[in-house]
C-alpha cells in the first residue's frame, strides 16, 4: 500500500489538536473508569452488603474483557482510524456506568463492569497510542510522552473528585455524576476532535525488512518472548502499586507514611517520562528494554529487603520512576521492532496478556503474601520474576533489525 505523501500529512495545528484531545480524554477515561472504583469500593460494599472480594473480582473481570476488546479494536483502528472506535467506546462506557450505578443485584453489577471493560479496550492507552503512532510518524515518541504525562494526572484529578462527590452523595449518585462528566467530555471530543485524515498504512520499509503479516509476527519467537517479558514485568510492577502500603505497615510503618511513599512513587512515575525521549535516542532497543526491566526487578526486590521508612520511600520513588518509563516502553515496543504498519492490531495482541496479568495482580500478590507469611518475601519473588523477564527480553529483537544494529 502506498504511503501517504508528505503534502497529505496532517498539519501541525491538526496534530496538536488531536494530542490535546487525547490527553483530555485519557485523563477523564482513566480517572472515571479505573481510578474511581478503588475510592468507591468501601461505600459500595457497605451499602450493598456485597463483599469487597466479590466487588474486586467483578472489577477484574471487566479488565479481562478489556484485553479481548483491544485485539479487535486495534485491527479496526489500523484500517479506519480512531474516531469511530473511540467514540463508540465512550458511548458504551457512559451506558455501562449507568448500569453499574443502578444495579440492584451483583449479577447486574457484573454486567455493567463487563461492558465497562469492553469500553476501556476502545478508549484507554492502546488505541490512543495507535492513533498518535500513525499520525505523528517519526515524532511519535514525543507525542506518546506528552500523552502519558497527562494520563499520569488521572488519579490526581479524579481520586479526590470522586472522594468529594461520595462524601456528599451516595456511590450510585457519584457514578451517575461521573457518567455525565464522561459523556460531556469524551464523546464529543472523540467525535469532533479526531477527524484528521487517517494516513495510509505504511509500507514494510527497509528499516523493518524483517516484518511480515501481523499473524506471522504474532506467532514469532521474538513477539511471544516480548509478550511474556512485558506481562511478567507488568504483573510485578502493578503488584507493587497495590501492595506497597500493606508491605510498609507490615514493617511497622504508619499507613499515613506508607500512603505518602506511594504518592511520591506516583510523582516519580510522571517525572521519569520527561527524559524518555532522550534516553530512547541514546540507546538501542535491546539496551533500553533490558535496562528498564532490570530497574523494575531491582527496585521491587529492594522494597522486599529494606526495612526503614526512609529507605522504603526512596525505593518506592525509584520503583515509580521505572514504572513510568515502562509505560512508554510498551507504547514503542511494536514500532521499534516491526514498524507502524500493523501497530494497532499487534499492540492489541501484545496488550492482551499484560492486561490479564494486571487484572490478576492484586489477588495473586495478596494470596502469595498470605502463603509465604508476609509481603517482603513476596516482593523479592516478584523482583526475581521480573529479573527473569529482563533476561528473556534480550531475545525479543527480530533478526536483521537495522534500527538495533545502528542505535
Amino acid at each position: 500500500m502506498q504511503v501517504v505523501s508528505t503534502s497529505a500529512a496532517p498539519a501541525a495545528t491538526g496534530l496538536r489538536q488531536v494530542l490535546v484531545v487525547l490527553c483530555l480524554t485519557e485523563i477523564t477515561s482513566w480517572g472515571i473508569l479505573f481510578y474511581a472504583f478503588p475510592v468507591l469500593l468501601g461505600s459500595i460494599a457497605t451499602d450493598t452488603g456485597w463483599s469487597a472480594t466479590a466487588l474486586t473480582a467483578v472489577f477484574s473481570a471487566g479488565q479481562l474483557l478489556t484485553a479481548l476488546t483491544g485485539i479487535f479494536a486495534g485491527r479496526r483502528l489500523d484500517r479506519h482510524g480512531p474516531r469511530v472506535v473511540m467514540t463508540a467506546g465512550s458511548v458504551l462506557a457512559v451506558t455501562a456506568l449507568i448500569i453499574v450505578a443502578t444495579a440492584q443485584t451483583l449479577m447486574m453489577f457484573l454486567l455493567g463492569w463487563v461492558l465497562v471493560g469492553v469500553a476501556m479496550g476502545a478508549v484507554l492507552y492502546p488505541p490512543a497510542f495507535a492513533a498518535l503512532t500513525r499520525w505523528y510518524g517519526p515524532d511519535r515518541v514525543k507525542a506518546l510522552t506528552v500523552l502519558t504525562l497527562a494520563g499520569g494526572l488521572a488519579s490526581t484529578v479524579f481520586a479526590p473528585l470522586t472522594a468529594a462527590l461520595v462524601s456528599r452523595l451516595d456511590w450510585r449518585a457519584t457514578y451517575l455524576v461521573l457518567a455525565v462528566i464522561l459523556a460531556i467530555v469524551t464523546v464529543p471530543a472523540h467525535w469532533f476532535g479526531l477527524r484528521l485524515p487517517w494516513p495510509e498504512r505504511p509500507d514494510q520499509n527497509t528499516e523493518h525488512v524483517h516484518s511480515g503479516p501481523p499473524g506471522a509476527i504474532a506467532r514469532s519467537r521474538p513477539f511471544l518472548l516480548l509478550a511474556i517479558a512485558l506481562s511478567v514485568t507488568g504483573f510485578a510492577s502493578f503488584a507493587v502499586v497495590v501492595t506497597l502500603v500493606p508491605l510498609m505497615t507490615e514493617r511497622g510503618i504508619s499507613t499515613t507514611t506508607a500512603a505518602i511513599a506511594l504518592g511520591l512513587g506516583g510523582i516519580g512515575q510522571v517525572a521519569s517520562r520527561i527524559g524518555y525521549s532522550a534516553f530512547a535516542a541514546r540507546t538501542s532497543v535491546r539496551t533500553r528494554t533490558t535496562v528498564i526491566l532490570v530497574a523494575i526487578a531491582a527496585t521491587t526486590m529492594l522494597l522486599g529487603i529494606f526495612t526503614t521508612a526512609a529507605t522504603l520511600t526512596i525505593a518506592a520513588v525509584l520503583s515509580g520512576m521505572a514504572r513510568g518509563v515502562f509505560t512508554l516502553l510498551q507504547a514503542t515496543a511494536i514500532t521499534d521492532r516491526w514498524g507502524t504498519a500493523h501497530y494497532g492490531q499487534l499492540t492489541g495482541l501484545l496488550s492482551a496478556p499484560m492486561t490479564v496479568a494486571l487484572a490478576s495482580a492484586p489477588f495473586a500478590a495478596t494470596a502469595l503474601a498470605s502463603g509465604l507469611g508476609g509481603y517482603p518475601t513476596t516482593f523479592v519473588i516478584l523482583g526475581s520474576a521480573a529479573a527473569v523477564a529482563a533476561a528473556l527480553s534480550l531475545s525479543t529483537i527480530p533478526k536483521h533489525a537495522p534500527k538495533e544494529q545502528h542505535s
